[in-house]
C-alpha cells in the first residue's frame, strides 16, 4: 500500500512537472494599443467629419497637425509574441486618417508591419576636446595640491 502511494505520487508529481515545462514553452500572445472591431475600418469614407470617424473607432492612439493644413488621426495596434523570455512584435496594425482644414476626412489608409522601413540609427559619437571632470574628480585634484579657480580665491 506504501508502494503504490509513492507510486502515484511521483506520477503526480512528474506530470506537474511536464504541464508546467509545456506552460512555459507555449507561447503568449498580447495585443497592445488600438483593438478595431471588426469591419470598422470599412465604414469610413471620405467627406466624413472628426466626430463621425471617432463615433465608428473611437479616440486616436495619436493625432497630429501636417503642414498646419489639417489634423491626422492615428490607431496603433501592436501584437507581441512571448516565449520564455524572448518577446517580439508579430503585428501591427496603423490605421492613418488624414482631414482638411474643414475637418473632414481627406484620405485614409492602413497600413501592416510590412510596409513598414527599418531605419538604421547612426552609432557614430561626436568626439568631445577637452575633459569630461566630475565634482569627485575635482575634489580629488584641489585634494592634491593644485590651486582652485578665481572664485575660491585659489584657496582651499
Amino acid at each position: 500500500m506504501l508502494n503504490l502511494n509513492r507510486r502515484f505520487a511521483s506520477t503526480c508529481l512528474a506530470a506537474a512537472g511536464i504541464a508546467l515545462f509545456v506552460a512555459g514553452c507555449s507561447p503568449e500572445v498580447d495585443h497592445r494599443g488600438y483593438v478595431a472591431k471588426p469591419g470598422a475600418f470599412n465604414q469610413i469614407s471620405n467627406g466624413m467629419t472628426k466626430m463621425e470617424v471617432e463615433g465608428i473607432l473611437g479616440s486616436p492612439s495619436t493625432t497630429a497637425s501636417v503642414q498646419y493644413k489639417g489634423d491626422s488621426y492615428y490607431y496603433i495596434t501592436s501584437t507581441m509574441t512571448s516565449k520564455a523570455f524572448l518577446t517580439s512584435e508579430t503585428d501591427r496594425q496603423v490605421i492613418a486618417i488624414r482631414f482638411d482644414e474643414g475637418g473632414q476626412v481627406k484620405s485614409f489608409a492602413q497600413y501592416g508591419l510590412q510596409d513598414g522601413r527599418v531605419i538604421e540609427v547612426n552609432g557614430d559619437r561626436t568626439p568631445v576636446y577637452g575633459e569630461d571632470t566630475s565634482i569627485i574628480s575635482a575634489l580629488l585634484r584641489s585634494s592634491k595640491g593644485t590651486q582652485t579657480g578665481p572664485m575660491l580665491g585659489r584657496k582651499m
